[in-house]
């Protein structure tokens, strides 16, 4: 029997069968790390190592009975260093094999860790009372003292762990779910089990213990869909009529990258305040992650299309507001007089008819990302860019497609102000921009004063119309006089029509 031998052998198995036994237990790590996945660490290491050492004296252990307290030592090594090891197993066999491929989901870092908690206790206990030969009992609940300051110190801890527990049965949130905290949206990033991690639209990352959560009401943006309503505020004059102000408002928030179109937005009248009739915007969106970019963008938008309808966001009462524009009509129109010349047409007209037609022209200013003209929209009026960017997107065959940029001096939508066609492209402001709109009305009324005039824009459509199609290029010159009288007559007819000639 190995514990007859003599001090001497048992040394000599000792030197032969710890580096054996370390060996063998490295391998196996090595095989259940790369062929399994099971994480094992440094910790799994020192189990190798203790169990190599632990093993061979306990086969001997009646051969050196002075040995007893370093046994117990390393017993009680063992065990712990198993724990970790067998949690690992759990970890990658259970958890992450077994509940992802049957729950179809991501095991919950609470219950894992829990899970873990449990076991590691039941571990300690085991050295307490089975290696150590303490009575548990004794130990825990011996001292009334020492009970109150563990009951006391472990108080939130407990309570936190319950909560944890709480959170996970009822299931009010899961990981990535976005929620409103302390007036700030927030999306969950972990559970575990002593507190929920959050991070907020700013990237700041908040942990909230899982009692205080328990004990508060959660509003959850997420559940039970993404899709929710968010509501903003604003105030303008009382001269403007309400219903005029909420169709222009709904439109220019529709437009905003990020609110959906389907519910569309809606406007109401909320309170009538001191200085400003308060209208509430309601929205819906998403993506809450870029919910700090759709407030941004509608309040901008709210403020441009304001500017451009004349509807005044006052000042508080108590406030006096003594400003001078950086930007006025006069000052447009001198910018204006400097590119018109640009364009064909208006090249038609003489001195008096285009300072007529200028000072009757709106000036409009439209901020970054909002749309000038959409394609397919009806419209009876072009614009001049006087400053800024703008970019034409034309969409054909279900793509969108980039075909032009605008800049000052710069002209868009004169097929529609002249024959009243659907706006061919989209024009979308790439930075703000400044503009002149010229509508049909005073167009008209110099038509009206200058039937040369008609048949000047009839033979100019034409040949635009022309070049558009390539005729000038592929048709000899008998062809192309024959397809340009057509054209002219055609333009010449709808001309007529349009303007009421």
């Amino acid at each position: 029997m190995l514990a007859d031998l003599t001090d001497g052998s048992s040394i000599a198995i000792d030197a032969v069968a710890i580096p054996v036994l370390i060996v063998i237990g490295l391998v196996v790590g090595r095989f259940l790390k790369r062929r399994a996945g099971v994480h094992l660490g440094i910790l799994y290491r020192l189990f190798c190592i203790t169990f190599a050492i632990w093993l061979p004296l306990e086969a001997l252990r009646n051969n050196f009975p002075y040995r007893l307290p370093m046994m117990h030592a390393l017993r009680a090594a063992n065990v712990l260093l198993a724990t970790f090891f067998i949690l690992a197993l759990i970890h990658r066999y259970y958890w992450e094999l077994w509940y992802e491929r049957n729950r179809k989901t991501k095991a919950p870092k609470f219950l894992t860790q829990l899970s873990g908690l449990v076991l590691f206790i039941v571990a300690v206990f085991i050295v307490i009372g089975g290696i150590y030969g303490y009575s548990i009992e004794g130990v825990v609940f011996g001292s009334t003292v020492v009970v109150g300051i563990i009951g006391f110190a472990m108080q939130d801890l407990l309570g936190n762990i319950i909560a944890g527990i709480a959170l996970e049965i009822g299931k009010p949130f899961k990981t990535g779910d976005w929620l409103k905290i302390d007036h700030q949206h927030a999306e969950v990033i972990e559970v575990n089990w002593r507190s929920t991690r959050l991070r907020t639209n700013d990237d700041i990352y908040l942990d909230i213990p899982n009692k205080q959560i328990v004990g508060s009401t959660i509003t959850n943006l997420t559940y039970p869909t993404r899709q929710h309503a968010i509501r903003l505020t604003v105030g303008f004059d009382y001269a403007t009529a309400p219903n005029f102000i909420k169709d222009v408002i709904a439109r220019s928030v529709a437009s905003v990258h990020g609110v959906l179109s389907t519910p569309a937005p809606k406007v109401f009248l909320k309170d009538f305040a001191d200085s400003a009739v308060i209208y509430e915007i309601k929205f819906w969106l998403e993506d809450e992650s870029i919910y700090n970019d759709i407030v941004d963008g509608i309040r901008t938008n709210v403020w441009y299309t304001a500017q451009r309808h004349g509807i005044r966001i006052p000042f508080p009462i108590r406030t006096v507001q003594i400003q001078k524009s950086s930007v006025t009509p006069h000052d447009a129109l001198s910018v204006a007089r400097a590119c018109v010349r640009k364009q064909p047409f208006l090249q038609l007209l003489d001195e008096a008819q285009l300072e007529k037609l200028l000072e009757h022209a709106k000036f409009q200013r439209f901020g970054r990302r909002e749309k000038i003209i959409s394609q397919g929209a009806s419209g009876e009026s072009m614009f001049i860019l006087l400053n800024g960017e703008a970019h034409v997107h034309v969409q054909a065959n279900g793509t969108d497609n980039l075909v032009a940029t605008l800049r000052g001096g710069d002209y868009c939508g004169e097929m529609s102000l002249l024959t009243g066609a659907p706006r061919s492209a989209t024009v979308i402001a790439n930075t703000d921009c400044e503009t002149l709109e010229i509508a049909k009305d005073i167009l008209g009324e110099i038509l009206q004063q200058n039937q040369v005039l008609v048949q000047k824009l009839s033979e100019l459509l034409a040949q635009r119309r022309m070049e558009t199609e390539g005729v000038l290029a592929s048709s000899p010159e008998i062809a192309q006089l024959a397809t340009q009288k057509e054209y002219t007559e055609s333009f010449l007819k709808r001309l007529y029509s349009f303007f009421e000639l």
